[in-house]
């Protein structure tokens, strides 16, 4: 007990190729990221070797050897896992359903497994950081969904759709600013999502000492205002809702000091969190 202060890694940032040093708070003024950085980071990912080599060829051959080392070495060394042919089909199946609701019971059925080795699985697979789990949010919001939770890969770089890769590099950015928020003493963060029976949604709630902060609804392209988003600021009391579109060129405006949803370039966003 008090020996040591765990601090969680994560891949490269947006944030992190503008500055490096420790934060002081949590949300910085924007900067600019230089181009060939941003580009970068969406086509190799955030992962040392493919983001510094920058050459295609070597990134989706480091992505299949890592997901090959992940299945038939760590898992079988480490988990003892004895049916490694089955949990390569589960993460192949993982992989294309990024930022996708995750169904344990379709899952188990197509990979023909018990559901509770589904969880298992899953669970196991996050731990081993190879994506993770963003839960509902369902707190003062109307009939809203309380168990499908959503899941996203930790490298964005290999997502053959461009929406879903979107909204998986939002994702990792996010979860790394609310566990580096928590490991550095800002607080108590989380990421959630949001979603109710008529199916309106938002993408992520980033939510501070149990108390919803800002929603983020992560778009390619559109800017036109997500309805969802005034929706679910109403419920929730957000400070502040952001929908965060990838194309936009970067703007030097500080998007949490408007208190309304507003369209903000994802390059102005991430660049203000770790």
């Amino acid at each position: 007990m008090g020996r040591y202060l765990l601090y969680r890694m994560h891949p490269w940032s947006v944030a992190e190729s503008v500055r490096t040093g420790l934060p002081s708070r949590e949300i910085h003024a924007p900067g600019r990221v230089a181009s060939a950085e941003w580009d970068a980071l969406w086509e190799h990912g955030g992962f040392p070797e493919p983001f510094l080599r920058r050459d295609s060829r070597f990134t989706r051959r480091w992505r299949s050897l890592r997901q090959e080392q992940l299945a038939r070495e760590d898992l079988r060394d480490l988990a003892r896992i004895a049916d490694l042919g089955t949990m390569e089909t589960l993460m192949q199946l993982l992989a294309e359903r990024t930022a996708q609701p995750l169904v344990y019971a379709n899952l188990a059925q197509e990979v023909q497994i018990a559901v509770d080795t589904a969880k298992r699985w899953v669970d196991l697979l996050a731990r081993m950081h190879y994506g993770f789990l963003v839960r509902p949010w369902f707190r003062n919001v109307t009939k809203a969904l309380r168990k499908e939770p959503k899941w996203f890969l930790r490298d964005w770089s290999g997502v053959p759709d461009e929406g879903a890769r979107a909204e998986t590099f939002v994702a990792c950015h996010l979860l790394k600013a609310v566990e580096g928020w928590t490991d550095l003493g800002f607080g108590d963060f989380e990421l959630r999502y949001l979603r109710d029976k008529q199916k309106r949604e938002v993408d992520f709630l980033v939510v501070r000492d149990r108390k919803p902060w800002f929603l983020v609804e992560a778009k390619l392209t559109d800017t036109h205002l997500s309805p969802a988003l005034a929706h679910f600021q109403r419920q929730t009391s957000a400070s502040h809702a952001f929908q965060v579109v990838m194309d936009l060129s970067y703007e030097p405006a500080d998007a949490f000091t408007v208190h309304r949803p507003v369209v903000v370039p994802a390059r102005t966003l991430l660049s203000q969190l770790l």
